[in-house]
């Protein structure tokens, strides 16, 4: 009697163990040989989409395309934009996102991979305002306005850092820092890796020499937040890439590395 119980436990497991593999992400995937990555294509160095060709390229380009390449599928990016990246993947869109910020807002609805790398907040202004900016506090005044795009993590830091400055949430496929640009807002906020990035394509604007960046940000790919099976895949696959140096070589493609923080 004991052994039969032992038995039928044991199939209870192993058919509960096939069932979440078949509700799982990853069967699709490997059954229809296709991984679909949800991606902005407006996060310089990480996704970049030209619009001519339709076709994208940047850090987390190569990541998913490694990452496909590894489960033996093909890759399909899927265009989203920040304030749609979730729900895109608990909606079933896409089944995982490229880089993302960590958030508690986000992780109530996606469930997050390990992260691979961090990053900071600083702000970005022209150097015609050189003078006027040289430390956060200079950006929280009535007289002055800061840029965010709409469902960037930005977006909530700008109200937390700046709540005495006027606020100005711009929505994809505009972005924060053309309106620094523009003249309609005198600074912007965005992460150290892109405002590096921003800063050798544009002269005219500069990273204000604040002492220290803000809300040091791990880094990871969104996935559905039940599916247990496809995010221990995926966080092994990571996990396995850091070993052999992959995310690093991609750092120093990138220029990520010493840039991170």
């Amino acid at each position: 009697m004991k052994l039969f119980k032992i038995a039928a436990t044991s199939l209870v497991l192993a058919l509960g163990a096939g069932q979440a593999m078949a509700q799982s992400a990853l069967n699709d995937i490997l059954s229809n040989g296709t991984l679909k990555v949800g991606t902005t294509g407006d996060w310089n160095p990480m996704t970049m989409r030209d619009v001519a060709t339709n076709k994208y390229e940047g850090y987390d380009i190569d990541v998913m395309t490694a990452l496909a390449a590894d489960l033996g599928v093909e890759v399909e990016f899927v265009p989203t934009d920040w304030k749609t990246l979730v729900s895109g993947v608990t909606s079933g869109q896409y089944h995982i996102t490229g880089s993302a910020s960590v958030s508690p807002s986000r992780a109530k609805a996606a469930g997050y991979s390990n992260s691979y790398f961090s990053l900071v907040t600083v702000p970005l202004t022209l150097k015609t305002n050189a003078d006027r900016f040289s430390d956060w506090d200079d950006l929280n005044k009535a007289d002055v306005s800061v840029a965010a795009t709409l469902g960037t993590t930005q977006e909530t830091q700008v109200k937390q850092y700046f709540p005495d400055a006027t606020h100005r949430i711009v929505e994809a496929p505009a972005r924060d820092f053309q309106e620094v640009l523009a003249g309609r807002a005198d600074a912007n906020i965005t992460s150290n890796v892109e405002a590096n990035k921003l800063v050798a394509q544009y002269d005219q604007l500069m990273i204000v020499p604040v002492p220290e960046g803000r809300s040091p940000t791990p880094i990871a790919m969104l996935m559905p937040q039940a599916d247990q099976v496809w995010i221990n895949y995926v966080n092994t696959w990571i996990t396995l890439k850091q070993e052999q140096g992959f995310f690093d070589e991609l750092g120093r493609k990138w220029q990520l590395i010493g840039e991170t923080g």
